[in-house]
């Protein structure tokens, strides 16, 4: 009984870091928008993509996401002790109302790819390919007569990622369930049981859809401190919440981040992280643009390049070179696309995050950028590609040139 004690405290912390990194990413998107993240200089020094401290208090309050700017403050040093954000030079580690620059890790490729990461990363990529399918095995269904939305037995999941290549046995498939349900993403409905191939009852813990607001994570993180437990929150009891009970099964609606399958292994890809457009907005992502970084962070931030020999646009375009041209649709999700791009005229594929939306769609290291949805980007730099994308629909459509040599 401790031990089962002791592993749902585990999963709650886990679940809690899951909330976290969501939350983290949607305002990191929400920045971007609002082009509070830039490029920007201070003392001779160029930055790219980060934010002035003092105005992203400024812009949390007046958008109610802080009643004022001290809790604002403490919102944000929150996602400095998860590893979300950091100070450019990495000489504070307190975040402070003045005119200092922080940034998003996904943004300059920091950001820790460790196991718990991959696992939530493909727990949340799991999720959006079920709940997008028209013939979903989350459905509403009944144990002892209570009804539970969008749950599903544990044998059909382990068919399900058998019949998607997600799995390459059914042993393969257990260990995986258990591991998301270890790392907070699934549980028994009535959180009794660990994870079985049978017909017991499983959801997903996590909403992946609902937006995160930042002050409810931090209340949730001080209960968390208080009582070992991250309570449910108003949202999770909104009809669109994966573990609401029901009678009535609501209606279903499309998901336009919808991932598309994905690789089965998970590979850690020093050279790029998820959602770090950092090249092009991978999660997180996830989980942003790339520009040339200078001094001792390129050396951390900037990888040398992948590519064999270095290509001009003339060569690319010269008729019967060598070759092969590509049309691929990456669908978006919420941690990004999963591609980071490097170089000035022509752009080319540094990194892919394995099992990410664009490695599903074919995305490969080595491949040029000939257009983003139908717009030849052939002569442009790396910053103007990643800006395309990042203004651009959640779904682009790319063109590449792929090496025969």
């Amino acid at each position: 009984m401790e031990r089962t004690s002791s592993i749902r405290r585990k999963a709650m912390a886990r679940q809690h870091k899951a909330e976290v990194m969501i939350a983290g990413e949607q305002l990191r998107l929400r920045l971007h928008d609002g082009k509070l993240i830039k490029e920007r200089r201070y003392h001779l020094r160029t930055y790219p993509n980060c934010f002035v401290a003092q105005e992203l208090i400024d812009w949390l309050v007046s958008h109610k996401e802080a009643p004022d700017r001290a809790t604002a403050v403490r919102l944000m040093q929150h996602l400095m002790d998860h590893e979300i954000v950091h100070h450019v030079c990495d000489k504070r580690q307190l975040f402070k109302d003045a005119k200092l620059l922080y940034r998003f890790r996904k943004d300059d490729g920091t950001f820790p790819f460790n196991t718990e990461v991959k696992i939530f990363m493909r727990g949340q990529r799991l999720y959006e390919h079920l709940i997008g399918e028209k013939n979903s095995i989350l459905q509403l269904r009944e144990e002892h007569g209570v009804a539970y939305q969008r749950s599903f037995p544990g044998c059909q999941l382990i068919d399900w990622l058998l019949q998607n290549g997600e799995a390459e046995s059914r042993c393969g498939g257990l260990d995986l369930c258990r591991a998301l349900q270890e790392h907070g993403i699934i549980q028994h409905v009535l959180k009794k049981h660990d994870f079985f191939d049978s017909g017991l009852l499983y959801q997903f813990c996590i909403n992946f859809r609902r937006r995160r607001r930042l002050s409810q994570l931090l209340h949730e993180s001080e209960q968390d401190n208080d009582e070992g437990v991250v309570p449910s929150t108003q949202e999770d009891n909104h009809h669109d919440s994966p573990f609401v009970l029901r009678k009535n099964p609501p209606q279903e609606t499309t998901n336009a981040f919808q991932s598309v399958a994905s690789n089965k292994e998970l590979k850690q890809v020093t050279s790029g992280r998820r959602g770090s457009l950092n090249s092009l907005q991978l999660h997180s992502a996830g989980f942003p643009p790339p520009v040339q970084l200078s001094s001792t962070s390129a050396l951390k931030c900037n990888p040398q390049s992948v590519l064999h020999r270095t290509f001009t646009c003339e060569e690319l375009m010269a008729p019967g070179g060598p070759f092969i041209k590509r049309v691929l649709t990456v669908i978006g999700d919420a941690l990004g696309w999963g591609f980071v791009v490097r170089g000035i005229a022509p752009c080319y594929v540094q990194a892919v995050d394995p099992g990410s939306p664009a490695a599903a769609a074919g995305v490969k290291v080595r491949q040029f950028v000939y257009q983003v949805n139908g717009q030849c980007v052939l002569h442009l730099d790396h910053r103007t590609v990643s800006r395309l994308v990042m203004t651009g629909p959640r779904t682009v459509v790319l063109e590449v040139m792929e090496p025969l040599i």
